[in-house]
């Protein structure tokens, strides 16, 4: 993995859109990235109007014609769209579910009442890795940090203490570990095995998370030692639930997809045998929109119905759930387009030819990639859809646990330093009470250490694949 074929590849890569050298591309794309940044950052331009806006720069700067441009966003636009719009919905549909039935409550409560002292931190974590398993990043933010809040505040702890694991959890889950956005659209792009990068996931998230969570936040506590705001901590309504679930069946059903894909995943590789009848019905029911279906409609029964949920009040929950993430939706959508463009004007096959000349592990590579873009528009999203894009070509050839490792050298770049273009940055301060720079030393630092360790386990990794 280590060096390329750049005679082979360029042989069976698409003609560009247009005829400009790498020069004029590279300006190009910086040229593209900025005006998408600028116009997020200084006009406050809806990320899909920027994204959209953007790649017809990008084709303009690198002189393709605004036809083919306008063709070749509205195919990855599709294409994105069509690959994980699906299974965007459904994840919706069972965060809904999760948060109004009171499922995620349930899960909180349960963890929270068998972890005291030094073993809060490790509780937080592990909360949020799992609510983090089903659910967006912000939507697990906007979820989890009022606990957080009130775990420190209750039981008098650090607010470092508590809260950095429980963002790293979330992050973590959110870059690394599909069905996100961010990693689904990658695996998409470089023809990963979804199963597979699953599994290797999980092997990088857990040390990654415990190193980013617990352990930093030792370090974090004592470099910003506040305590929880008081005008931010929750007075919570009362609810009108009849009951909650359980909290096995509720993680139970979390944990479902997650489960069937891993399925198919140990079977593809234990039986490697396509006409195998065990493979056949695995390869079914451990698809992406199988598992997520499967789970979404145990859910409706065992957290929907366990809490008293009417048919019309279900309906309802499932209606709720899907009008928030149109925006989600085209965001990934133009973002793919984006990708597609950069794909068509060439820049895949400059990519190939400077990886050559610097001898830069593919890993690696994809890797800087992500940090660049994700330092250049703030989002993490943004970043693995683009960087995606952009080493896809490099994945002609790779073996089915290196194009994994691939998507997951993307994600670990995607997380990078997350500074004031990230809406996720804004958040986490204004929840914490901090100002700038202590949101820069707790929360930009703990990105930058999960994008660092995560890039090292998927080096490691590599050395045995």
């Amino acid at each position: 993995m280590t060096s390329l074929s750049v005679e082979i590849l360029a042989a069976d890569a698409a003609e560009p859109i247009t005829s400009a050298g790498n020069a004029q591309l590279g300006i190009a794309v910086l040229a593209g990235i900025a005006v998408i940044v600028l116009l997020i950052t200084k006009f406050k331009l809806h990320a899909f109007l920027a994204l959209t806006i953007g790649s017809l720069a990008l084709g303009a700067f690198a002189g393709a014609p605004l036809a083919d441009t306008i063709k070749s966003f509205t195919a990855g636009l599709g294409s994105t769209v069509a690959g994980v719009g699906v299974l965007i919905a459904l994840g919706a549909i069972l965060g809904k579910l999760l948060a109004d039935s009171g499922g995620a409550d349930q899960i909180v409560d349960t963890i929270l009442a068998k972890a005291s002292g030094r073993a809060m931190p490790w509780a937080m974590v592990l909360i949020a890795s799992v609510i983090g398993l089903p659910l967006f990043f912000e939507v697990g933010i906007v979820l989890l940090i009022p606990v957080v809040l009130l775990v420190a505040k209750r039981g008098n702890y650090s607010l470092m203490r508590i809260g950095i694991p429980a963002l790293a959890g979330l992050s973590v889950m959110h870059g690394l570990i599909p069905p996100h956005p961010g990693p689904l659209v990658a695996i998409d792009a470089v023809g990963a095995n979804l199963g597979v990068t699953l599994a290797l996931g999980l092997v990088v998230a857990i040390p990654t998370v415990i190193i980013a969570g617990p352990v930093f936040s030792r370090y974090a506590a004592r470099w910003v030692d506040i305590p929880a705001p008081e005008n931010m901590i929750p007075t919570r309504p009362s609810e009108d639930l009849e009951k909650r679930p359980g909290f096995g069946v509720t993680v139970a059903t979390v944990l479902l997809p997650v489960v069937l894909m891993l399925v198919k995943a140990l079977v593809d590789i234990v039986v490697d045998d396509p006409e195998n009848g065990v493979q056949k019905v695995t390869d079914v029911i451990g698809s992406p929109l199988i598992a997520l279906l499967a789970a979404v409609m145990v859910a409706l029964f065992t957290l929907g119905r366990a809490a008293g949920f009417t048919k019309e009040r279900l309906s309802s929950t499932v209606e709720k759930s899907l009008a928030p993430i149109a925006g989600v939706l085209m965001i990934v959508g133009a973002g793919g387009g984006f990708k597609q463009t950069l794909i068509d004007i060439g820049v895949g096959q400059m990519i190939l030819e400077f990886s050559e000349d610097w001898s830069i592990p593919v890993l690696l590579l994809a890797w800087l990639i992500a940090v660049a873009i994700r330092l250049a528009t703030g989002s993490a999203t943004v970043a693995t859809i683009s960087a995606a894009g952009l080493v896809a070509p490099l994945a002609e050839g790779m073996s089915t646990g290196e194009t994994a490792l691939l998507v997951l050298a993307i994600g670990a770049g995607s997380l990078f330093f997350s500074h004031v273009n990230d809406a996720g940055f804004w958040l986490v301060k204004e929840y914490f009470g901090m100002s700038v720079g202590q949101t820069i030393k707790t929360w930009s630092v703990m990105e930058t250490i999960i994008s660092v360790v995560g890039i090292v386990f998927v080096l490691l990794l590599s050395l045995v694949l």
